[in-house]
């Protein structure tokens, strides 16, 4: 089956819905958890190799409609030697967290040639094996703030009160960091566009946290100066922030082809809003990983109702977020099927 997601990223009429899964590799693939050894995430995305064939596997497993590159949003900081370390089942830890002005001395620009040539041969290797098929490959990037998130609180956390403090006593700091990591990721983008990625996705997972109007204010510019940036190339463009329904308005005029949305906001609800503002964009989403654990009839009947929201075009069917550790690969597999098993000219005005 050849794929749908690039024609659907834009709108455009398909065949059938486009479906792919955000974390489709990793934790929950048996064949990963054989090769993936247990060291840090940093050191198997520096094999090509063996990140290729992790990046391939739910491909060859699922038969979905992307791959995505395997890789990490925090690659560019480790490339540029920033200090961090990324341990498995706790995320990225920053030895020294960002703090003043000083530190953005340690946010030099990325040289992708030499600073993330790994990254570079993985695109290659995995377009080389999937040109045959058609299938396409997503590249990312992490969103600024939430790349900014991370190094101001030092790793993960809860209530962001370093960043938020940050932002709100030091704004002209902020807005240069801001700037830097959106600069980084347009050059990281733009390596893996180079080698062959087809479309690129913004992680911004933690956007959601703010209200609408410090996200126009602190964040939508260096959106949009990403999404302008690569505009270049062609390539569709998807961005993705967790608990963001309040900010569709805003991401809605970022520059992006496709809006991904997590579950707790209808792809109806989402289309109409994108429609009233006359916003031809396509929607990404959005079951909610959970349903994975449920009964057959459940997850069946929450896919159908999603795929009728979606209307059969400009919908990418996708989790709202990544593939939980745990999930039985069986269960991903059948919702590849049922929704490829649909036809999109049956979905529309359905809802």
């Amino acid at each position: 089956m050849i794929s749908s997601l690039l024609p659907a990223a834009v709108n455009r009429p398909v065949d059938h819905v486009p479906v792919w899964f955000m974390r489709q590799a990793g934790r929950s693939l048996p064949e990963y958890r054989r090769i993936r050894g247990n060291g840090s995430i940093l050191d198997t995305v520096r094999s090509a190799e063996l990140a290729a064939e992790i990046t391939l596997q739910p491909v060859k497993r699922y038969g979905v409609d992307a791959a995505i590159l395997y890789s990490d949003i925090m690659v560019p900081l480790t490339a540029v030697n920033f200090g961090i370390e990324i341990t498995q089942g706790k995320g990225p830890y920053v030895k020294e967290p960002f703090r003043s002005e000083s530190d953005l001395a340690r946010l030099r620009r990325l040289e992708p040639e030499t600073d993330i040539p790994f990254v570079i041969e993985t695109v290659k290797l995995v377009v080389e094996e999937l040109r045959d098929s058609g299938t396409p490959l997503i590249g990312f990037a992490g969103g600024p703030f939430t790349v900014a998130s991370y190094l101001i609180e030092g790793g993960s956390s809860k209530n962001y009160i370093e960043t938020k403090t940050m932002m709100r006593a030091d704004p002209s700091l902020f807005d240069r960091l801001m700037n830097n990591l959106a600069v980084m990721a347009v050059d990281f983008l733009t390596a893996q566009v180079d080698a062959g990625a087809a479309a690129v996705q913004i992680f911004d997972s933690w956007a959601g946290i703010l209200t609408a109007a410090e996200y126009k204010r602190f964040v939508l510019p260096s959106v949009k100066l990403i999404m302008d940036s690569i505009a270049y190339f062609g390539v569709p463009r998807i961005y993705f922030a967790l608990s963001a329904s309040h900010l569709i308005d805003q991401i809605a005029v970022s520059g992006c082809d496709v809006v991904s949305v997590d579950w707790k906001m209808p792809l109806s609800t989402v289309k109409g809003q994108l429609q009233k503002s006359g916003n031809k964009l396509s929607v990404q989403g959005n079951l909610d990983p959970t349903y994975c654990f449920a009964p057959w009839d459940a997850i069946e009947k929450e896919v159908m109702r999603i795929l009728m929201e979606g209307e059969g075009r400009g919908h990418i069917f996708n989790l709202g977020h990544g593939v939980l550790p745990g999930t039985d690969p069986e269960v991903l597999n059948r919702i590849v099927e049922l929704v490829h098993s649909v036809t999109p000219g049956s979905l529309v005005g359905s809802v």
